[in-house]
């Protein structure tokens, strides 16, 4: 108990990212006049933290320090992102910016290398396709303003993965590591460049046992594999016309023994680590693969086009538990786990501790494959007139989507524990339609920096036609016999002006008004989801603290909510008018450095702190999803309203430690006011993270993490069925070899 005081007494010290010690005029600076590439969104801190809407940028040193494989305790740094976990692995995050609905992140612009990667953007933006981070270089938060280039969702912001980049040298290496539940990871990467031609491979696995039990002692972990391969073709450095061809192709795969049922709030409270038997069928298989090429074409330092031509297919079929029968009485697993009591029956077969009849147990298979591919194009112009710097950004992109469901339901008895087999449902025979999405979007970013001030007014248009075919499900060869369709198109363009002054190089102050705009479904006449937001802040140093310091305000006219499984509705992903809703809320971003220039150790610590008010200002119902009965005043779901993160490294030039505090605040699981209790919500937890490195030489590393260093057993959240628990302690080491 008292290393734990002693360990909390450590940590509860400002931070978010321990970073190195910088000059204190580093802090705010006259914006360099560079054309960034098309890749990025900033592409380093230094760019950041100029923009003239709020932003962050992880990068390759801060990622490489804390070495996580989830990405939601990466996001967890960031003021203003708000994460509720759901494996505790991260393979499926649920991510809010600033008071998005946080549902399979399908409400912000998800994005690696700069294009949309969620498995269909537009028509099923519900992300269960997730990169790895562990292969990112870096990691960029765009929020608030100045984010017209980067839609469709336009409202919280955007989040664009840095893939490994193609070295200027030869250079390589592999990282490996080993630990609890048996997870281990091998990641592996090589690459050269010559003159006029460059290249990278890179191979990742990262699997676990997992943390959870079933009764028969099944695997309940995961098995997932990356592969990334790059090549470059590019013109002679002194060609007066420059161009790089670029080419980049991903594949990933993934078996994972994941389920959406999860615990009775008894059970729960009993053995948080516990699976049902009814689960031990549960398995979600998917595959990814990418096909991207790039050509830039730059004039000259002014002038640069930049056009991206991109294939990204997803295959997925996660087959669970979705309904119990019992006397004839079908029920939703959700249902049960929640209210046992109303349903001892089902729950006794849910958990197997009777023999059920044939058929009692009924399991989904979720099969469905996914298509986004487009093309895209940038033309930067930028240009000095009178001591006023101009830039023009001009963007466009045509995008299609599509998500093929082809669904069926198997029937299944549980003996004595153990589930079999007692009807295979034909395929179709569930849900058999195919939604799709044609998109064009424009965007004109304009920026003006004279002296101090820099403005960035722009526009983004979008041009989108959905639709559906529905094929029914007893027209398994589709042969068009049942065949139902509706269309919804959206015409609509989103305004935003952002604004930065530097008073001096110390200290600067920024922000703006945008519009914001999610797409609705393909239900005709639907309208989307629209708002006006407001964002104003201050980037600081003073006495060797920077700072950045941010309100916001988001003035929803209608917000949107969705059916998805994952949040416990049923399913359809129709979307639904939820109204009128107000969000505001505060960031705050500190970092100090401890020691002196002259020291030979660094003690950075930085500090992290989100304030998220939410409030529904109308009222409706919403019983198929995880909102509830909404009346006016009620808070959003799966927001926590205060949330922190701090942390503090030891680095020196043989080693460096790192510990990491995080804060979730409480939050509710359906809509409501008051107090947030056990049995309406989530309740607070404070998770610390430990790594280290020690370098045995320039090339070797000894590397250890601790996740959840004092074991804090925690529900996560409450959805997709019950309650679910959150990382147990994990101890993890591992060697990293470079070149």
């Amino acid at each position: 108990m008292k290393a734990r005081f002693l360990l909390i007494l450590l940590i509860f010290s400002p931070a978010i990212y321990a970073q190195k010690k910088v000059k204190t005029n580093d802090s705010i600076q006259k914006l360099d006049q560079v054309l960034i590439s098309t890749k990025v969104i900033f592409g380093n801190k230094y760019e950041a933290k100029n923009r003239t809407g709020s932003s962050f940028y992880i990068s390759p040193e801060e990622l490489a320090k804390f070495n996580y494989t989830d990405i939601s305790r990466i996001l967890r740094t960031v003021p203003g992102v708000n994460v509720y976990e759901e494996d505790g692995f991260g393979l499926r995050p649920n991510i809010s910016l600033r008071g998005t609905s946080p549902e399979r992140s399908a409400k912000i612009s998800v994005m690696e290398d700069g294009v949309l990667i969620a498995p269909a953007p537009y028509s099923a933006p519900a992300a269960y396709y997730f990169p790895s981070v562990a292969r990112m270089q870096a990691v960029e938060i765009l929020k608030g303003s100045s984010q017209i280039q980067y839609g469709p969702f336009t409202t919280g912001g955007a989040i664009n993965f840095v893939s490994t980049q193609i070295p200027k040298s030869f250079k390589g290496g592999i990282k490996t590591s080993y630990g609890s539940f048996n997870t281990s990871q091998i990641h592996t990467k090589l690459g050269d460049s010559k003159n006029n031609f460059g290249y990278t491979l890179e191979f990742l696995n990262f699997n676990s046992d997992g943390f959870k039990n079933l009764p028969d002692g099944s695997n309940t972990g995961f098995d997932k594999n990356d592969v990334v391969a790059k090549f470059r073709l590019n013109s002679n450095s002194e060609a007066q016309t420059k161009q790089q061809l670029n080419f980049k192709f991903q594949y990933s795969d993934e078996v994972s023994n994941e389920t959406y049922l999860g615990l009775s709030q008894n059970d729960f409270q009993t053995n948080p680590f516990s699976r049902y038997s009814s689960s031990q069928d549960d398995k979600m298989t998917n595959d990814h693969i990418q096909f991207m090429v790039s050509h830039e074409l730059e004039f000259s330092k002014q002038f640069r086009i930049s056009t991206d031509a991109y294939y990204n297919g997803f295959s997925r079929n996660w087959y669970k538990l979705n309904d119990i029968v019992f006397n004839g009485d079908k029920v939703g697993i959700s249902s049960i786990v929640d209210a046992p009591e109303v349903y001892p029956n089902h729950f006794d077969i849910v958990n197997g501790s009777v023999n059920s009849d044939d058929d009692a147990i009924v399991l989904k298979a979720n099969n469905r494959r996914y298509v986004s591919k487009g093309i895209q194009m940038k033309i930067d112009q930028h240009w000095t007139t009178h001591n006023v710097f101009h830039d023009l950004e001009i963007g466009f992109r045509y995008h299609y989507d599509e998500e093929d469901r082809f669904q069926w339901v198997d029937g299944y008895n549980i003996m004595n524990g153990e589930m079999n087999l007692t009807s295979a449902g034909t395929p179709g025979s569930d849900a058999n339609r195919i939604s799709s999405a044609k998109a064009f979007a424009g965007s004109l970013l304009y920026k003006l920096k004279y002296d101090q001030l820099t403005l960035t007014p722009g526009i983004r248009y979008e041009n989108i036609s959905l639709e559906r075919e529905d094929f029914g499900k007893n027209d398994g060869a589709r042969t068009g016999t049942n065949l139902s369709t509706r269309e919804n198109n959206i015409d609509i363009f989103i305004p935003g002006i952002g604004f930065n002054f530097n008073f001096s190089p110390l200290a600067s102050i920024y922000g703006g008004v945008h519009k914001g705009f999610s797409p609705p479904g393909s239900s005709p006449g639907q309208k989307a989801e629209e708002s006006i937001n407001y964002e104003l802040g201050t980037r600081f140093s003073y006495n060797g603290i920077r700072g950045d310091v941010v309100l916001f305000y988001n003035d929803y006219s209608n917000l949107l909510g969705s059916d998805l499984a994952a949040s416990g509705g049923t399913g359809t992903l129709d979307q639904f008018n939820a109204g009128e809703v107000a969000v505001k809320g505060l960031e705050l971003l500190l970092n100090y450095e401890f020691l002196s220039t002259n020291s030979s150790f660094n003690l950075p610590i930085t500090f992290g702190y989100t304030y998220t008010d939410t409030e529904f200002l109308s009222s409706f119902g919403s019983d198929e999803d995880l909102w509830g009965e909404v009346s006016k005043g009620d808070e959003i779901p799966y927001i926590a309203k205060h949330q922190f993160n701090t942390s503090v490294s030891l680095e020196h030039k043989v080693f460096v430690l790192n510990l990491n505090g995080r804060y979730n605040g409480a939050f509710r699981t359906i809509a409501g006011t008051g107090d947030i209790t056990s049995e309406n919500g989530v309740l607070s937890n404070f998770i610390i993270d430990f790594s280290g490195k020690y370098h045995l030489t320039k090339n070797l590393s000894i590397t250890g993490n601790i996740i959840n260093l004092l074991d804090e057993t925690y529900a996560a959240s409450r959805v997709p069925a019950g309650l679910r628990p959150g990382h147990p302690f994990g101890a993890y080491g591992g060697l990293e070899f470079n070149f």
